[in-house]
Formats: structure tokens, C-alpha cells, sequence
């Protein structure tokens, strides 16, 4: 095994700057629901717009932020799904159709891969991140998949592309990429509902 290979998922940048960022949105995330219950937003009129928009619309836009966040564009689909259900949006509609959108960006990924192969992966991480990531793969397998799939702020769609680079069997993808991802989003939408009650948003 070489010094590549011996890396820990700690040490690979891609996994290091998605808990960095994700730290980063928690204090500031903390840092708005402060400031929201503090200035009472929930009563002026651009936040009652605002409400009245996402309750419209919201469900499509979370599908559509979730499957792009499933393809490795940085949305924050957990903030999101918190956001959404604070505002009063079916916490059990919200976690599903925040999962299955997850579900396909995600399938995308593993197809991107599985078809373009090493090159289209190495413009997305360095060539011994790939390796490290590859072993670590072969050491832990789907207990690992399922590890970043059930911790919000880990990249899980960059093991998605790994699961397609590796063509493993597409039937187990679906279901440890979804199942995980609905516990972890039935949780935030019940936390976002409470939140909001909380902060008045509902």
C-alpha cells in the first residue's frame, strides 16, 4: 500500500473542505435563527412573501436544488430542507421529494462514471485522493457509503461517482443511497418544523 493509499478519510481535501464548509453553515445557520427570533421577521411582510412563495413553489424547488446537490453542486441540500420545513412545508412530502431528488442527482453521478470513467473523475479530485478514496472503498465498502450518506455534511456524491467508476451493482446503489438519505431528511424536516414553530415562522 502505498503513502496514497494510506491516506484517512480526515486527510482527503474534498472531505476536510465539506466539513469545513459545513461547520461553517452550522454557525451561521445558528447565528440567523438568533437574529430571527430576536427581530421577530416572521411579521414583516417581505417574510410573509416569502412564506407564501415557498409553500407554493417549494416542494418543485427542493427537487430540483436536491438532484443538482446529488451531482456535486455545493446547495447544502440539508440547510435547505430545514429552511423548507420551517416555513411550514409537509415535513413528510419535504423529506421525500428532498430524498428522491438526492437519489437521482446521485444515480447521475454513479452513470457519469460508470460510462466516462478515470478521466472524468480525475478532473473532479486529484489522482491520489481517487486512489485514496478507491482503497478506502475496497477496505470498507457500503458500510462506508452508508456512513457519508447518514452524516449530513460529508460528500456522498463523490462516493457516488467512485460506486460507478468501480460499477458496483446498481440495485444496492439505489437503495443504500436512498434509505439513508430519507432517515437523515425526515429528521431536518421535523427539526426545521419545530424550528419554525419556535422562531414563528409557522
Amino acid at each position: 500500500m502505498n503513502s496514497n493509499q494510506k491516506l484517512s478519510v480526515l486527510k482527503i481535501s474534498w472531505v476536510k473542505s465539506s466539513l469545513i464548509i459545513g461547520f461553517v453553515f452550522i454557525v451561521i445557520g445558528l447565528f440567523l435563527i438568533f437574529v430571527f427570533k430576536f427581530f421577530e421577521v416572521s411579521k414583516t411582510q417581505l417574510f410573509l412573501d416569502v412564506k407564501g412563495f415557498v409553500r407554493e413553489y417549494g416542494l418543485a424547488g427542493i427537487f430540483l436544488a436536491t438532484v443538482l446537490a446529488g451531482t456535486v453542486v455545493p446547495l447544502g441540500s440539508p440547510a435547505l430542507v430545514v429552511a423548507a420545513a420551517s416555513f411550514g412545508l409537509n415535513p413528510v412530502l419535504l423529506a421525500l421529494t428532498a430524498t428522491v431528488g438526492f437519489t437521482i442527482g446521485m444515480t447521475i453521478n454513479y452513470f457519469l462514471a460508470c460510462h466516462l470513467g478515470r478521466p472524468f473523475l480525475e478532473r473532479k479530485m486529484k489522482t491520489g485522493e481517487l486512489e485514496a478514496v478507491t482503497a478506502l472503498w475496497n477496505r470498507w465498502g457500503w458500510p462506508l457509503y452508508v456512513m457519508f450518506g447518514i452524516i449530513p455534511v460529508l460528500p456522498v456524491e463523490f462516493l457516488a461517482l467512485v460506486c460507478g467508476l468501480l460499477k458496483t451493482r446498481i440495485q444496492t446503489f439505489l437503495v443504500l443511497s436512498f434509505a439513508p438519505r430519507l432517515a437523515v431528511f425526515t429528521l431536518l424536516a421535523y427539526f426545521g418544523e419545530a424550528l419554525g414553530g419556535w422562531i414563528g415562522f409557522i
